[in-house]
């Protein structure tokens, strides 16, 4: 599995394993969720996407279990984690209305927080997951410089992000932002032509890039993205979420794709990808079926 180098203090796997479902699984066993966490190691998958609102505010801690019943993992791993939205679920549920919380005193919570759900003593990646219509950069990024220097946390970046919410917030940091996790796949495929991957492809950062198989749209009946992909699909003997994947991996902005799936099964074939070499020619019937028509 090709490694991907953020930054002097973090590598990460070139696919990422998604845990946004994890607690919506019928099985949160401490052994089940480790078996998902061994299938992935045992494909060369090393990183670990989590954020503290997934489950309701409930995913951390379903990892924190395995973690804690095989501490021996930890040192496997690279945990990602995102922070600043406040929903009236869970933890929050005396919220009177979902809003972005990028204070300092917010972040330095959420940080001690995740530390104690996923029982672990530091986050290798901390992401703002949204935007915050009223951040003051500078006490936002001052509160990231902070939690890096503390040590609790390797990396700092951001998710959904737009190239002028990326440079406002960096103007006013020490720590360089490493990535920016975006939606991007063949049912989104914007990001290619709207300036967000050309932002980042220019300055050499690496963009992760969430719901890569479109939310599972692409996956079900016969769009025509689909059914290119199952021809593409066929000369490799692979899936179309395989090609799917491998439209992501084969553009030179190095994008990391976060996939996310509770059946076992399929968390054994992520890496299934890294089988589909896609031509130019290929990219382009992919991403002309997406376009649904041809390019100009």
């Amino acid at each position: 599995m090709q490694r991907v180098k953020l930054s002097n203090t973090l590598e990460m796997s070139r696919l990422v394993y998604g845990m946004w479902r994890l607690g919506d699984d019928s099985d949160t066993s401490a052994s089940h969720v480790e078996a998902k966490i061994q299938a992935c190691l045992d494909q060369g998958i090393t990183s670990f996407d989590q954020a503290d609102i997934y489950g309701d505010y409930g995913a951390e801690a379903v990892l924190g279990n395995a973690l804690r019943a095989n501490p021996a993992l930890r040192a496997k791993m690279e945990i990602v984690t995102k922070c600043d939205i406040v929903a009236p679920i869970g933890r929050y549920s005396d919220a009177k209305v979902k809003y972005y919380d990028t204070s300092r005193a917010h972040i330095l919570k959420s940080v001690e927080t995740s530390l104690t759900e996923m029982a672990i003593d530091h986050i290798d990646l901390l992401l703002i997951h949204r935007p915050d219509p009223f951040m003051d950069h500078h006490e936002t990024g001052a509160a990231l410089d902070e939690v890096v220097a503390s040590g609790k946390v390797r990396a700092v970046g951001v998710s959904n992000f737009r190239p002028w919410d990326w440079t406002l917030l960096q103007s006013a940091m020490n720590t360089p932002l490493v990535t920016n996790q975006i939606e991007i796949s063949l049912g989104e495929i914007s990001p290619f032509t709207n300036g967000d991957l050309a932002f980042h492809q220019q300055h050499g950062q690496p963009v992760m890039a969430w719901s890569p198989l479109g939310g599972g749209m692409l996956m079900a009946g016969n769009p025509p993205v689909g059914i290119v992909a199952d021809e593409i699909a066929a000369e490799f003997g692979v899936d179309r979420a395989a090609v799917a994947v491998a439209f992501l991996l084969a553009h030179p902005a190095g994008i990391l794709p976060v996939m996310g799936t509770n059946n076992l099964t399929r968390v054994k074939t992520i890496s299934d990808a890294l089988k589909v070499n896609l031509d130019r020619e290929s990219w382009f019937r992919l991403y002309e079926a997406a376009l649904g028509h041809e390019v100009p």
